[in-house]
């Protein structure tokens, strides 16, 4: 909302969810169509796209649908490993804030003035505290079980989520200060950010596939998801109201020093460690099993647990190296989930039911929707870009010339 605007913001977050939402529907309806037709049980996000360009009365398309299954597993790694380096981010400043902080008070009123400090530690120290457990976290593969691990964790954020809005209303100042929207510059950053809050367009086939009645499955898509919008839309808009252009990378930064909101950042901080497994799963099938098919039997377990030790390794270095979490979330936004949520579905339903006939709404529509996430993909990469390498590189380097004189 920072990035957008106090107008600008909402409405454009209750856009795109609008849309995020449909191109689910989509995927979700093209893969149903696939399965009836291929006589298959199950595909995955990758497969729907190779059969539906397959399909596609387009020579080039056909020729080419392989290699938009593999772009499309490629994209799915970056953006769920992506994710995963953002939960290390999260984790890391959230718990720097409470561990640094000298005294923890009684009263919940934010005087940022009395927050005594202790001596700052690097943000790596953190994140590589967190770093074995979050392996041994890793190594339960079984989804059911990572189903109870999420549910621990969601349980953890909602109750989180109850108090840092008991404690947003109170005091709202008046937001006629507040930008009702903002450039193009700051709206990118604000795409990315959106698109990355509410994209998860791919752990939908795989969850779908282990319900007990996957026909239910659209149906609580489109009774969950609008939840899930409303609840961003308005604690996106009342968190930026109440602490405006101090608004952090993430609202738990902005929570006074009390017990209770120190207690609400390590509970959120609890649920976001749990759900790292959920996210993870798919990355980790569709790597590991590539790797596997290339050892023997009896070394299937131990490379199991290596590669995934190996990828977790990995996701930590990319935190490692971007430490700005409001930046790797508009870039990861930007570059790949947009792809993934807003530009690949539409296409794919053109090309599955073109020669069924569609009508001319569908596909202006479908290329409406692409076409905004093509535009969105490209300027929120290069703002995202632009100011990693700006803060990263020219601004550390004129602080350390600064300091050398």
């Amino acid at each position: 909302m920072k990035n957008a605007g106090i107008i600008m913001g909402p409405i454009s977050l209750l856009v795109l969810g609008v849309m995020i939402v449909h191109c689910m529907g989509i995927l979700v309806k093209c893969a149903h169509h696939f399965c009836h037709r291929m006589q298959k049980p199950f595909v995955d996000y990758g497969d729907t796209v190779m059969y539906g360009l397959e399909a596609s009365p387009f020579l080039w398309l056909r020729t080419h649908s392989l290699w938009a299954r593999h772009l499309v597993r490629s994209l799915l790694i970056i953006t769920q490993l992506g994710f995963c380096s953002v939960y290390f981010l999260f984790l890391a400043d959230n718990f720097k804030q409470v561990a640094e902080t000298a005294s923890i008070t009684n009263s919940c009123q934010q005087n940022e003035m009395m927050m005594e400090m202790l001596p700052s530690l690097n943000l790596h120290l953190y994140m590589l505290t967190f770093l074995p457990f979050v392996i041994l976290l890793v190594f339960f593969h079984n989804l059911l079980m990572l189903a109870i691990f999420s549910t621990v964790g969601n349980i953890a954020i909602l109750g989180s989520v109850a108090l840092i809005f008991s404690y947003m209303i109170q005091d709202i100042p008046n937001p006629k200060n507040l930008p009702w929207s903002t450039n193009w510059k700051t709206y990118s950053l604000f795409f990315g950010t959106a698109i990355f809050s509410l994209e998860g367009i791919g752990v939908i086939l795989p969850l779908e596939n282990q319900m007990k009645y996957p026909n239910h499955y659209a149906v609580i898509l489109y009774m969950v998801m609008p939840i899930i919008i409303i609840l961003y839309v308005s604690l996106g808009t009342l968190g930026y109201m109440r602490f405006g252009e101090d608004t952090q990378a993430s609202i738990t930064l902005n929570l006074p020093n009390c017990w209770l909101y120190q207690s609400v950042k390590m509970l959120y901080s609890v649920g976001i460690f749990f759900t790292y497994a959920l996210q993870f799963y798919i990355p980790a099938e569709i790597i590991i099993p590539l790797v596997i098919s290339w050892v023997p039997e009896q070394w299937e377990l131990l490379v199991d647990l290596s590669v995934r030790a190996i990828m977790v390794c990995m996701t930590y270095i990319f935190a490692m190296m971007i430490p700005q979490m409001e930046l790797v979330v508009a870039l990861l936004g930007s570059a790949s989930c947009s792809a993934l949520a807003l530009i690949i579905p539409p296409l794919l339903e053109i090309c599955t039911y073109y020669l069924d006939g569609l009508s001319y709404f569908t596909i202006i529509k479908d290329i409406f929707i692409s076409t905004l996430g093509i535009l969105g993909c490209i300027m929120g990469t290069y703002q995202a870009f632009y100011e990693i390498i700006y803060q990263n590189f020219f601004l550390s380097s004129q602080n350390f010339t600064r300091a050398f004189v």
